[in-house]
């Protein structure tokens, strides 16, 4: 009985060790894949706040609760159970699928950038619907279903990049992994957005205080708001770009075409042995590998926004009817 007893004790350890060490490889991959989706969690934090400029600031939080929900949404209801489909229907899809993200986050990112360079409007840029800015409700609608929309794009990059992180993984480790990366990225961004969004009112509230000290840090809150989004705007361009170009050359070697791959690895390794670093060398590697790719993706992003400019505005406008 006793050695029965011991038994099953040390079954019952093994099965908690067991236990433990797949909580900690689901914690370890949810962490690689959320940090691999950098590009994207960024950009959505600096892209957010635009959809509630010009409305109520009593509504700016209930707003950002509409969005971030729309985005729970798309992630856990329509993109998860799409991406456990592809993943185990179709595994062969997902580095295609991840290539054509990649491109759209090069495009982004270069559009961006020529946007700095030449403004201009957006290709499918709408009027303004007659009296629609003078119904509240409809306007905070509009807002919120644009974000939704900008949103479900920005989301199936992340789980895209999830997915293609733990393809190798069982269904059920696939499935805690996404709706992990889902939820915990969907709470950043969108607490981050919270923050930036009533930072300003924040600074007033504290630059009307009695205290000298709270004044100063309000009047910093309010002078540097706007510096911080610009800031944040750039670090996301260049994130975008980066992850974009990544996703590139890694997605053409796993393909079977390494070239791009090769050459940018050789070159980086040109590069640091030229100059030759001492202090922090892997860092340097790092920055100069995702500059190069940044690089690549610069050019396949302005290819692709010389196409949408030649072609793609030219089909949008006929869809509408010439408008």
């Amino acid at each position: 009985m006793a050695t029965g007893l011991i038994a099953l004790l040390d079954d019952v350890a093994a099965i908690a060790k067991l236990a433990a060490a797949s909580l900690d490889d689901l914690a370890t991959q949810t962490a690689k894949a959320t940090t691999k989706a950098a590009g994207v969690v960024i950009d959505d934090a600096a892209v957010t706040p635009k959809y509630v400029v010009g409305l109520d600031p009593s509504r700016e939080l209930p707003i950002i609760g509409r969005i971030a929900l729309g985005s729970l949404k798309n992630k856990l209801i329509i993109l998860l159970p799409a991406a456990l489909l592809l993943g185990y229907f179709a595994p062969w899809v997902i580095t295609p699928l991840l290539m054509l993200g990649g491109i759209y986050l090069c495009y982004e990112g270069a559009e961006k950038l020529y946007e700095v360079f030449f403004p201009h409007a957006g290709y499918g840029d709408e009027k303004d619907v007659p009296g629609e800015k003078t119904d509240p409700k409809a306007l905070e609608n509009q807002k919120v279903s644009g974000a939704v929309r900008t949103d479900l794009i920005l989301s199936a990059e992340i789980m895209a990049l999830t997915l293609a992180d733990v393809s190798k993984s069982s269904i059920s480790t696939q499935g805690f992994v996404l709706a992990a990366v889902g939820i915990l990225i969907t709470f950043a961004v969108y607490g981050v957005v919270a923050l930036i969004v009533k930072a300003d009112d924040a600074g007033v509230a504290m630059a009307k205080t009695s205290s000298p000290a709270l004044k100063v840090i309000g009047r910093g809150l309010v002078v540097g708001m706007p510096v911080f989004l610009k800031i944040l705007s750039t670090v996301g361009t260049a994130a975008m770009l980066w992850v974009g170009g990544s996703i590139l050359v890694h997605g053409l070697a796993e393909l079977g075409y390494a070239a791009p791959e090769h050459i940018i690895h050789n070159a980086t390794e040109t590069v640091v042995s030229t100059i030759t670093i001492t202090i922090a060398p892997a860092l340097i590697c790092w920055l100069v590998t995702s500059a190069l790719q940044a690089v690549l993706a610069i050019v396949v992003g302005g290819i692709v926004v010389v196409l949408m400019g030649s072609v793609g505005a030219p089909v949008w406008k006929m869809v509408r009817g010439g408008k």
